[in-house]
């Protein structure tokens, strides 16, 4: 048996005495963390031991176990500190808590019970595991969600313990308690307002947790609120209203002006893209950038001013949208020459202004009347006297159109006269436009009306010589191409008649007169006359052409043949060359004959 176990046995058995053989006890209370040292009590004086006893009997401390935090001083006969004492550690969450301890004396065997209770001091501040929680709350949330707590631990007990909580600021959120089966605290924090990420996206907290000791300790916890975004904001344009101006017959692709709007919201929520509410060919606005440009064709004459309406979505589900009205105005642009009301220019008609020879000098002969469809200065017209048949005898006011006469009307002033007249805009350039203007000089309406037929005629006359110009070239120009065409084709045609005529495979037959001797002996013509035979593809069209005599080419045959072989020979070489003509001897007796000839 083993030593440590004797003495367990040893101990067990002075317990059981001593319960049955307890000569006192006495009770302690101490506070906890005291000091090594530190009385705890004069346990003689408390049991009414005499020191010598406790010297005598030898006296000391049993506790049962290895801890020993009080020792006992037998020279002074008082119990103290040894070693620090720490509640918390000893005893928990406890309570009472205490040391229970015997004193024990020899000769003879005395026991003495001891208790010394343990207070608890406020050391120990309320803590979190965590110094800082975060939250994901979306700004969508109602009011009245809740949101767990982490609960704070005290080690210390009692008034020392864990009391309070405290959340600042509470301007979003609010601190509920609620107390559990087990004495401890469910610690909430409610949402009292609704959240708006877009003011505030973060909001920091402080959860401060109190005991009730004296001094008051604390503990905190810093809590983290992420407000996630919803698409709870449409987009906002940058202008209440977009005004532009663009100059007409602007090509294509200018940019006109430019949208822009933004959204408060966060990720694809505030993504805007941008669309015209209705359809049209002049504009193109881009979806992503707000740019609006032309791709039309547009007319200050006909339209002066566009209005429409721009929306802005955004990307969210479902997405929100807003509109904006965008007005362009076109700036005229100097495109449209001055158009000419009066006097009247027609083809079937001419108007004449009449003149008395009695006018005086500033007589209103008439006015040119003319428009221009521009605006601004564009449209500002001046008249100017171009050409007239008596320049000094008539003027054009520069900005009314009057023509009047600007001196006295004498016998020698031309009846006919003709003003032309130039009509100009103020535009940069310029544009104008011309009139003619004619006007008798005369007092009676037979004079007038000679004039006037003569007016007529030079009018006529002028248009139809370039009718007649037209045509003529018209005509010689249809001539021209035809004589090229008949041309070619002759020379076509007689060079295909050649070729043919050259590679005919029939035979030649040619005739002797029957004076004519050779080795057949079948000519009876005399050899008077030579005659040359054209022959073409068709022998029944044959032609006989005559020529000069030609009795020297005549041959008479010898006994013994060799001329006539010859002129055989000669009459075959002359036969076998292409367009060559055969020539042979005739007589008058054979003229008839060869005139009736058919090939």
């Amino acid at each position: 048996m083993s030593d440590r176990t004797m003495t367990r046995q040893v101990l067990l058995f002075i317990s059981v005495l001593s319960l049955s053989s307890v000569h006192g006890q006495v009770s302690y209370s101490i506070p906890e963390e005291m000091a090594k040292g530190s009385l705890v009590g004069n346990i003689a004086q408390d049991l009414g031991l005499d020191i010598k006893r406790l010297k005598s009997g030898k006296a000391r401390i049993y506790t049962g176990d290895s801890a020993e935090y009080i020792e006992l001083n037998k020279e002074r006969g008082v119990l103290l500190i040894k070693e620090r004492i720490d509640r918390e550690a000893l005893c928990g969450q406890t309570t009472p808590c205490a040391l229970h301890f015997q004193i024990i004396l020899e000769n003879p065997m005395e026991f003495f019970r001891v208790t010394v209770e343990i207070t608890d001091v406020n050391d120990n501040s309320p803590s979190f595991k965590k110094n800082e929680r975060r939250f994901e709350i979306s700004e969508t949330a109602v009011t009245g969600s809740t949101f767990m707590l982490e609960r704070a631990m005290d080690p210390d007990v009692d008034v020392n313990g864990l009391q309070s909580y405290i959340l600042q600021p509470t301007a979003n959120f609010q601190l509920k308690l609620k107390n559990q089966p087990d004495g401890s605290k469910k610690v909430e924090m409610v949402l009292q307002k609704p959240l708006d990420r877009e003011k505030q996206e973060q909001i920091s907290l402080v959860l401060t947790a109190l005991d009730g000791g004296e001094p008051q300790l604390s503990g905190t916890v810093h809590i983290h609120v992420i407000v996630l975004d919803a698409n709870d904001n449409a987009p906002i344009f940058t202008q209440e209203i977009y005004k532009a101006t663009v100059v007409e017959n602007s090509p294509k692709g200018t940019l006109m002006t430019k949208v822009s709007a933004s959204d408060a919201d966060k990720g694809s929520n505030s993504l805007v893209s941008y669309s015209l509410s209705s359809s049209t060919d002049l504009f193109e606005l881009d979806s992503d950038s707000g740019e609006l440009r032309l791709i039309g064709q547009i007319d200050y004459e006909k339209i002066k001013d566009f209005q429409f309406r721009v929306k802005a979505q955004d990307g969210g589900s479902p997405p929100l949208s807003s509109n904006v009205t965008v007005k362009i105005m076109i700036q005229d642009q100097n495109d449209n020459a001055p158009q000419v009301l009066y006097p009247v220019q027609t083809s079937s008609s001419l108007v004449a202004e009449m003149v008395p020879r009695s006018a005086d000098v500033g007589y209103l002969v008439t006015k040119v009347v003319a428009v221009d469809v521009d605006s601004g200065q564009n449209a500002w017209l001046s008249y100017k006297l171009q050409k007239a048949t008596d320049r000094a005898l008539f003027e054009v006011g520069l900005q009314n159109g009057e023509i009047r006469t600007i001196r006295q009307v004498n016998d020698k002033d031309a009846v006919k006269q003709r003003l032309t007249v130039v009509v100009e805009d103020n535009g940069q350039p310029s544009r104008s436009a011309t009139v003619n203007v004619n006007v008798a000089v005369a007092d009676s309406f037979p004079e007038v009306l000679s004039e006037f037929t003569d007016f007529t005629h030079d009018k006529e006359y002028n248009d139809n010589l370039t009718l007649y110009l037209v045509l003529a070239l018209a005509v010689v120009s249809f001539l021209f191409i035809t004589c090229l065409v008949v041309i070619i084709s002759v020379k076509i045609y007689r060079w295909r008649q050649s070729r043919i005529l050259y590679h005919s495979n029939l035979p030649v037959i040619p005739y002797y007169p029957p004076r004519y001797a050779d080795t057949l002996g079948t000519g009876t013509l005399q050899h008077v006359y030579n005659y040359e035979v054209s022959r073409t593809t068709d022998s029944r069209k044959s032609d006989c052409q005559f020529t000069r005599p030609c009795s020297q080419n005549v041959l008479t045959m010898d006994p013994s043949s060799t001329g006539t072989m010859q002129r055989m020979q000669n009459e075959k070489n002359i036969l076998d060359e292409p367009d060559s003509p055969i020539e042979v001897g005739v007589n008058e007796n054979d003229l008839c004959y060869l005139l009736n000839c058919s090939w």
